[in-house]
């Protein structure tokens, strides 16, 4: 069980960390957390159901990373094709993303930011042994929102390493200790190990 997840009989998932990997895991959905920023309360007296349908914003974040957490959702036409009508094309997905994005992102960023609470409490919630570790039981439910918070831990990694498909065999995982890139890259492997192993125990 050690360092990957295994399905528990009757449901759920459980994975043995020790005291350091707790630490890192929390860290990480922390500032995770904090670069999706605080949900917007209703103020005193707004009614909770208008607040749950309020616009949202229709321009892409301009972090990177915030970006490829949420994307546009209509993919635009690469730039410079050439093609008749192409740039009218552009602006119309435009459009129709910024129409979506307003409607969709607030409640997205919300879903996001309960997964890695579910992650901060269920870390805080764990017994650390005389040996340094414990281990972490998630019901079926909890490793929904685990593997949501994994993915987009994974995401903002791999963003902010500008890790690409070519990387998978490239020198970004054949760096040297000295590589001041070296402990993010260890951390993106190490979730990527956590994250197949839970699907794996969510598959029948």
């Amino acid at each position: 069980m050690a360092g990957q997840f295994e399905a528990l009989p009757g449901g759920g998932a459980a994975v043995a960390l020790d005291e350091v990997e707790i630490s890192i895991l929390r860290s990480l959905a922390v500032q995770l957390l904090e670069l999706i920023g605080p949900g917007d309360e209703p103020a005193e007296g707004e009614d909770p159901l208008a607040a749950l349908f309020a616009e949202g914003p229709s321009e892409p974040p301009s972090d990177p990373a915030l970006a490829r957490l949420f994307p546009d959702a209509y993919a635009r036409p690469g730039a410079g094709r050439g093609a008749d009508g192409a740039e009218g094309e552009d602006e119309e997905l435009r459009a129709l993303s910024a129409e979506f994005r307003r409607f969709t992102e607030n409640e997205l960023r919300a879903r996001k930011r309960d997964d890695i609470l579910a992650v901060v409490r269920g870390l805080d919630a764990l017994t650390v042994t005389g040996e340094g570790g414990a281990v972490l039981k998630l019901t079926a439910e909890d490793s929904l929102r685990w593997l949501g918070a994994l993915n987009d831990l994974r995401l903002t990694i791999g963003t902010r390493l500008q890790v690409t498909d070519d990387d998978e065999t490239g020198d970004l995982y054949r760096l040297p200790d000295s590589d001041p890139r070296k402990p993010m890259v260890m951390a993106y492997l190490w979730l990527g190990v956590l994250q197949e192993t839970l699907v794996e125990t969510l598959t029948p």
